[in-house]
């Protein structure tokens, strides 16, 4: 079967290698030059199971009101903007922020983080791909007792659904990672994920996109998606800058854009974006610099070690399809950066970035099949797009190819969203 996948970020290219895989003949179709230069290109770096619980819990309405006014605060929504699209999401996000959803959200990414991290390891073992990976696990570290406490009740819940977290003192935490030298008079404690891990997302998309040409995946960069085609009910065709495309399946993997191209066909996808920051620096100390993946829980920041540079990544900011860098936010990463773990590199040569992340108002991305029987969706992974891409990817194909996911797919499909 032809299968035509919209979008070569980590998740389209991940659900290209799988469906080229299970025998079909796949077209990967993008208006970058290259594969995995938008969300992907420079993310926090983490595969992160231990990142599943929702935004949209029991304390965040509180917080976010706490971090109005606040430039620089870990979560920004801009609700004085008139944006029917972000009060629609918000509201739908705000009945999301019970104990009862969180721990049912909590049980859906998970089904999908740790399944995916199992099928990247696979996919590592048989490819051989490399991508400045560590598999060191990740370390959440907290300073307030209370959010301390908060934090290992929500482990406890995602170690009741088989993810390993194992809460830590301060002085383990040291221990597993000792480049928390200067903040650990600072520390309430820690909680760490063994089996979690990091690596360079763009890098390793691009090589995968490589390892799919060799299969016979044909891509199309440098060509603008301008509209999806529907003959008698099925999509026939997607029309581009550069003619049209045409395909027996269609899977849908444009991440934030998604849902801009599913209205032309009378879908609603409930994605928005979050506007996320990230500062690359090189290690000029390996000593300061963390080599376990650190994720700072009280500023919503991860830290990762790619090989000589340190990534650090983080926030979000709800103000629609805007690139635009905020100077302050962006600066707040690198400042954060150096005060955790100062001495560890050249700040001042930080390369700044800015993604839009395709957030649900549940957190769970949306993947399966829509109403339009041969157009799929792989989308709205929110935070969790590295984590989850191999694992979504090897479902859709499974879902594409009519054969029975290896998970329990039951809340992951757009019909979540007209049951709630």
């Amino acid at each position: 079967m032809k299968v035509l996948v919209l979008g070569a970020g980590v998740v389209g290219v991940t659900s290209a290698w799988y469906l080229a895989k299970a025998g079909h003949e796949v077209t990967v179709v993008d208006r970058q030059p290259g594969a995995g230069l938008e969300t992907s290109f420079a993310n926090g770096g983490q595969i992160s199971p231990c990142h599943a619980e929702p935004w949209a819990n029991p304390g965040t309405p509180k917080m976010a009101l706490k971090w109005l006014g606040k430039e620089d605060a870990p979560l920004i929504f801009r609700w004085q903007r008139w944006d029917p699209a972000l009060w629609t999401w918000g509201i739908r996000f705000l009945l999301n922020c019970t104990a009862s959803r969180m721990r049912i959200n909590i049980d859906r990414c998970l089904r999908v983080a740790i399944y995916s991290r199992a099928c990247l390891q696979d996919l590592r073992s048989e490819t051989g791909i490399e991508y400045d990976q560590k598999t060191r696990g990740i370390l959440h570290i907290y300073r307030d007792p209370q959010s301390f406490e908060h934090a290992v009740g929500a482990a406890q819940v995602m170690t009741n659904l088989g993810l390993a977290r194992e809460v830590k003192t301060a002085d383990e935490a040291l221990a597993i990672e000792p480049a928390l030298a200067a903040v650990h008079s600072q520390l309430a404690g820690g909680i760490f994920t063994p089996g979690d891990e990091s690596g360079d997302a763009h890098r390793f998309t691009q090589r995968l996109a490589a390892l799919c040409a060799e299969k016979g995946v044909t891509f199309h960069y440098d060509t603008k998606i301008l509209g999806l085609e529907l003959e008698g009910g099925k999509m026939v065709s997607v029309a581009t800058d550069k003619g049209r495309l045409r395909a027996d399946a269609f899977v849908l993997s444009l991440g934030s854009w998604s849902p801009k191209l599913a209205r032309q066909v009378g879908l609603s996808l409930p994605i928005y974006p979050a506007k996320g920051y990230s500062a690359t620096l090189p290690v000029t100390d390996p000593t300061k610099a963390p080599t376990v993946a650190i994720t700072d829980d009280e500023h919503k920041l991860v830290y990762s070690r790619l090989g000589d540079r340190l990534r650090c990544a983080g926030t979000a900011e709800l103000a629609g399809w805007n690139l635009q860098m905020n100077p302050v936010r962006a600066a707040a990463v690198a400042e954060r950066s150096s005060t955790l773990f100062p001495g560890a590199g050249d700040f001042g040569k930080a390369q700044l970035w800015a993604g839009l992340r395709p957030v649900t108002p549940d957190s769970a991305p949306i993947i399966g099949r829509t109403r339009i029987e041969n157009l799929f969706l792989n989308t709205g992974h929110g935070t969790l797009g590295w984590t989850m891409s191999c694992g979504s990817g090897r479902v859709l194909a499974d879902i594409v190819s009519n054969r029975p996911p290896d998970i329990d797919m039951s809340g992951l499909g757009l019909e979540r969203f007209f049951q709630f």
